[in-house]
């Protein structure tokens, strides 16, 4: 399952990669809520775990590269501690999200993160969601248990 999960990733640098903004946010946006309805933070939250699952990442190159590939955005780590990590999320197709008041927008994102470093750490994690409006772009911190 690995090198499927490996090659399903990976694009070739030659394809031009275009996403509609009008089909992605009416996705993302419209149906997603409509279906989910006032469960759509949880829901959202554990499926981003599930599919963490389903693309189990080695290390945190691996989780930027996989957000690029899945057109989530250009993902920065901007703080480690030894509990937590602060990644920071950009791209064009989150403007509109991070302006908006919904408090659920970003929760797949979230929760695949909270999979990912749970994964890598062998710890319980959770992660918060932190939208920047003033700079189009969203902080996550990833918490993990500490060592005892």
């Amino acid at each position: 399952m690995k090198d499927s999960t490996d090659t399903n990733q990976q694009r070739n640098d030659d394809e031009p990669r275009s996403i509609s903004l009008f089909g992605y946010e009416l996705i993302r946006e419209v149906l997603l809520p409509e279906i989910l309805g006032k469960d759509t933070p949880e829901i959202l939250y554990w499926a981003g775990k599930r599919l963490a699952r389903k693309f189990p990442l080695p290390d945190y190159d691996k989780i930027v590269e996989f957000f690029a590939n899945a057109s989530w955005g250009e993902l920065e780590i901007k703080k480690e501690k030894k509990d937590e990590i602060e990644w920071e999320l950009m791209s064009p197709l989150i403007v509109s999200r991070v302006k908006s008041k919904a408090e659920y927008f970003f929760q797949l994102e979230a929760g695949f993160l909270a999979q990912q470093i749970e994964q890598q750490k062998g710890s319980s994690t959770e992660t918060f969601e932190h939208p920047v409006k003033k700079s189009n772009k969203v902080l996550f911190t990833v918490k993990w248990e500490k060592d005892v």
